[in-house]
C-alpha cells in the first residue's frame, strides 16, 4: 500500500471515528430529552398500572379496574398524587431512552465492524429486531434499580401505627433498600426487567422500522411522492425525491412510533407484572424474597392469565402517545440539530 493510500485510509478511519462519537453524543442527549417528555405524558397511567399490578393475592382486590383505580387515587391523593415520585422516574426515563438508542447504535456498529453487513446499505429488518434486543438487554441493567425505586414510590401510601400517612420518597426508598438488602437489593426483579426489555426493545425498534418501511412503500406508489424511489431494505432513510430527502409525514411518524410502543408493552407484559409485584414488596419483610418464576406461578394459580395481564390495557393505551412523541422528538432533534 502506497503512503498516500495509507494516509487516505487513516483519514477515513479518523473521520468515521469522529462521526461515530458524535452520533453517540446525539443518542444520549436527544434520547434523554425525548424520554423525559414521554415520561411526563405517561406517568399518571404508569402509576395506575403499578397499583393494579401490585395488589396482593391474599386480600380482596382493592381496585376493580383502571377507571376505579383512577377514581380512588384521585380521591385519596389528588391529581398530583398520580405524579408522586416523578423526579426519579424522569431521570430514569432519560437514562432508559438514551441508553436504548445508544446501545442500539453500538449493536449496529458491531454488525458492520464484524463484516456481517455492508455499512453503505441499510440493515434488514431481522437485524434491526436483533439490535433492539441487544439494546434492551444492556439497558435492563441500568433500569432495574430505577424501576425498583419508582415502583415502591408508586405503590399506595401506607399508614403508620400513629395513623399518619407514610409517603415514600426516592431517598428514603434507597436508604431502606440499602440498609435492609444491601447493594444487591436494587437489582431485585432483574430477570423480569431483562425479559421485558430484551423482547420489548426488539419489538420497539423492529415494529417502528417495519411500519416505517410499509409507509414508505405506500408513499412511493401514491401521488404523495411521485418522483420518489427507495430500495426494499432502506428502513432507516427518509424517502428520496430527486436530490432531496423527504421524511415521512408527521402522522405516519406518529403511527409508527405508537405501534412500536404498543407492541413493546403488550408482548412481554406478564414479565413486567411479575417484576412489579416483586419490587413492591416491603424491604422490612422477614420472609425470603420471592423468585421470579415462583411469583409468576403464584399470580397464575390465583388469577390465571388474566392476573398476569392486570393493567395491560391502560399500559398499552398510554404507550401509544408516549412512544409516538419519543420517536418524533428524537428523529426531529437528530434531523435539525445534528452535530455532524
Amino acid at each position: 500500500m502506497t503512503a498516500s493510500r495509507t494516509a487516505e485510509v487513516s483519514s477515513e478511519t479518523a473521520m468515521h471515528g469522529r462521526e461515530t462519537f458524535l452520533d453517540a453524543i446525539e443518542d444520549v442527549l436527544f434520547g434523554s430529552i425525548a424520554g423525559a417528555v414521554g415520561k411526563v405524558i405517561e406517568y399518571p397511567f404508569d402509576t395506575v398500572k403499578v397499583r393494579l399490578q401490585s395488589q396482593p393475592d391474599h386480600l380482596p382486590l382493592r381496585y376493580t379496574g383502571p377507571l376505579d383505580c383512577f377514581k380512588q387515587s384521585l380521591h385519596s391523593d389528588g391529581f398530583l398524587g398520580l405524579y408522586r415520585g416523578l423526579s426519579a422516574p424522569l431521570v430514569g426515563a432519560a437514562i432508559e431512552t438514551s441508553s436504548l438508542f445508544f446501545w442500539e447504535r453500538v449493536a449496529r456498529e458491531s454488525f458492520f465492524e464484524a463484516g456481517l453487513y455492508d455499512r453503505d446499505k441499510s440493515l434488514p429488518l431481522s437485524a434491526l429486531f436483533l439490535t433492539g434486543a441487544m439494546s434492551g438487554a444492556f439497558t435492563s441493567l441500568l433500569l432495574t434499580p430505577i424501576e425498583l425505586v419508582k415502583c415502591k414510590i408508586q405503590a399506595p401510601a401506607t399508614s403508620s401505627r400513629e395513623g399518619a400517612i407514610r409517603v415514600h420518597t426516592p431517598l428514603k426508598v434507597m436508604r431502606d433498600v440499602f440498609r435492609h438488602q444491601g447493594l444487591r437489593g436494587f437489582w431485585h426483579g432483574q430477570l423480569g426487567t431483562l425479559i421485558r426489555e430484551t423482547g420489548g426493545s426488539a419489538a420497539w425498534f423492529g415494529t417502528k422500522e417495519t411500519v416505517t418501511l410499509i409507509f414508505r412503500k405506500l408513499n412511493t406508489r401514491s401521488s404523495l411522492y411521485p418522483n420518489s424511489s427507495i430500495g426494499p431494505l432502506e428502513t432507516s432513510k427518509p424517502v428520496a425525491s430527486g436530490n432531496a430527502l423527504i421524511p415521512l409525514p408527521l402522522w405516519q411518524q406518529a403511527v409508527a412510533g405508537a405501534s412500536a410502543g404498543m407492541s413493546y408493552n403488550f408482548l412481554f407484559f406478564p414479565a413486567d407484572t411479575i417484576k412489579s409485584r416483586m419490587q413492591t414488596t416491603s424491604v422490612h419483610s422477614s420472609a425470603p424474597k420471592t423468585r421470579f418464576w415462583a411469583e409468576g406461578m403464584s399470580i397464575y394459580k390465583q388469577y390465571g392469565f388474566k392476573g398476569l395481564y392486570r393493567g395491560c390495557g391502560i399500559t398499552v393505551a398510554r404507550s401509544a402517545p408516549s412512544s409516538a412523541f419519543i420517536f418524533i422528538i428524537f428523529d426531529s432533534l437528530k434531523e435539525k440539530f445534528s452535530f455532524r
